[in-house]
């Protein structure tokens, strides 16, 4: 499979490494506007044609896909130009700007035979993998909430918030995990540096009495990766930052025998071991591109595709409502 990829600023790099070193991929081109972005990628890769004109790689009759690494709102543009010239297309998230031009892409893609994937790359993760597997086993029992905190100092984004930033990855994450969609939203946050909102706290309720948080930050002194997961039976903690042991799972809960006074419920707390699951090994994006040339090459359609983007927007579209509206209550 030949591709060309548009963007090699923070995340084209790797994704042009694992393209390169892939079996069944080969990259025929570079895209960048950026000078310095193109001498890096000509330096890095002497053999492969380094351009600042998208155009011309989505053009190119040897590109078979596409690979759309660049600021969110230039998605629609480029995968729309791609799709029309018959290319597969692998998008960086969040997928679009808004629903309206998901579900267009969505839409032409589906005419003309192609496939979108979205990077939603944590899926691909053996912390991920392994969650999803306790939750269908039904280690956790009943999911009561899902609590997480992705903060560090920076990267500010000039065209987003910290929100459309950081919090596509636990959407994402939370739409693989999380049995039925969000039924509404909860935004609050603040700007303080460059207009756009650089704190942000997020909460979604779910069918079933399932909640879900989420604490993004550009302006944290520590990057911290941590996400709680409870559940009836056992709760577990997932330190992304952890070299070794980044999934613990926790025996301990709360078991009700009575209903009658505070008392009989704090008797009731149930504590045992604690233990650590073995994770797959591997780097998450090269599984990912991976899985992206199999489902092109087989025509299959990935769960992470575009109807998998399509739901992280509309939940960040009414985020976005919910903060303009000072935190207000938002309907999905």
């Amino acid at each position: 499979m030949n591709f060309g990829v548009i963007g090699y600023g923070y995340w084209g790099p790797n994704v042009v490494r694992n393209l390169v070193s892939l079996e069944g991929s080969k990259v025929l081109a570079i895209a960048d506007v950026t000078q310095t972005a193109r001498v890096r990628a000509q330096k890095a890769y002497p053999g492969i044609k380094v351009i600042s004109d998208a155009s011309e790689v989505i053009a190119s009759t040897d590109v078979d896909a596409v690979a759309i690494v660049s600021p969110v709102w230039t998605h629609y543009k480029l995968t729309k130009a791609a799709l029309e010239n018959g290319k597969h297309v692998f998008v960086e998230k969040p997928f679009t700007s808004n629903t309206e031009q998901g579900e267009e892409l969505i839409n032409l893609a589906q005419q003309k035979n192609l496939k979108i994937m979205v990077d939603h790359t944590f899926l691909f993760t053996g912390a991920v993998k392994r969650i999803s597997q306790l939750i269908k086993e039904g280690t956790l029992g009943k999911l009561y909430y899902y609590d997480s905190t992705r903060v560090n100092l920076g990267l500010f984004q000039h065209d987003i918030n910290v929100l459309w930033d950081l919090a596509p990855h636990d959407l994402s994450i939370m739409d693989y995990l999380i049995e039925g969609s969000p039924e509404a939203v909860v935004a609050t946050g603040q700007s303080h540096l460059n207009g756009h909102e650089d704190v942000a706290f997020m909460t979604l309720y779910f069918p079933e009495k399932v909640i879900a948080h989420i604490n993004v930050n550009w302006l944290s002194p520590v990057k911290v990766r941590t996400t709680l997961i409870g559940g009836e039976k056992r709760m577990l903690v997932w330190n992304d930052l952890e070299a070794d042991e980044k999934v613990k799972v926790y025996d301990k809960g709360v078991k009700i025998t009575s209903r009658e006074g505070v008392y009989e419920l704090l008797v009731n707390y149930r504590s045992g071991d604690m233990w650590s699951p073995q994770l797959e090994q591997g780097e998450a994006l090269r599984q990912e591109l991976s899985c992206f040339v199999d489902c092109v090459s087989h025509n299959q359609e990935p769960f992470n595709d575009g109807c998998a983007g399509l739901r992280v927007v509309k939940m960040l579209e009414s985020a976005s409502k919910s903060l303009s509206k000072g935190g207000s209550l938002v309907y999905l």
